[in-house]
């Protein structure tokens, strides 16, 4: 009997984009997290690191668990950051795709509500639909209305209550206030 000879698993770090977590401390409570495109073979137009996208303060400490739970999943470990500090973390794709989408559609938003909503929706893309919503903004000219289509997509619309008003035989509906 012969025997079966193993093969190495292929590695293909050189024929896909490289991606880095940069996690900075500013002040102990207040740390930021951004996601940077590393320049690669697979992608020669990028010379310098690029910046896709980043949170920090109160927006992030609302989701701070998703990202951390995201992180270990895909088994990246974050260390302790001082003041002042950078520490950066190679990342996959996908993780990277999920990520800057989610930094980029929560940065302006105010509502915890619909914050969960957003990230909820974002969590449950797949990675073709990541890579769309982000490259839509990232590469349009108009990135705030592609995100704001998508949060509008990702959140239940608010809706005041309507009431029939009668007025001389016929009805008008009126929002209540």
């Amino acid at each position: 009997m012969v025997g079966l000879k193993r093969i190495a698993p292929v590695e293909t770090p050189e024929s896909a984009p490289r991606y880095e977590l940069r996690v900075h401390g500013r002040r102990p409570g207040d740390t930021g997290y951004e996601i940077w495109q590393m320049p690669a073979s697979a992608t020669p137009h990028i010379t310098s690191p690029t910046r896709v996208a980043g949170l920090r303060g109160r927006n992030l400490e609302l989701v701070e668990h998703r990202v951390l739970k995201k992180l270990a999943q895909a088994g990246v470990k974050l260390g302790p950051t001082q003041n002042h500090e950078r520490r950066g973390y190679p990342v996959t794709e996908d993780l990277a795709l999920t990520l800057g989408l989610l930094f980029r559609a929560l940065a302006p938003m105010r509502s915890r509500d619909r914050m969960r909503a957003v990230a909820e929706g974002i969590e449950a893309m797949g990675r073709e639909e990541a890579a769309y919503w982000l490259g839509m903004a990232m590469h349009r000219p108009y990135p705030r209305r592609v995100l704001t289509a998508l949060r509008v997509l990702l959140t239940e619309p608010y809706r005041k209550s309507v009431r029939a008003v009668p007025i001389t035989g016929i009805e008008r509906r009126t929002h209540a206030s």
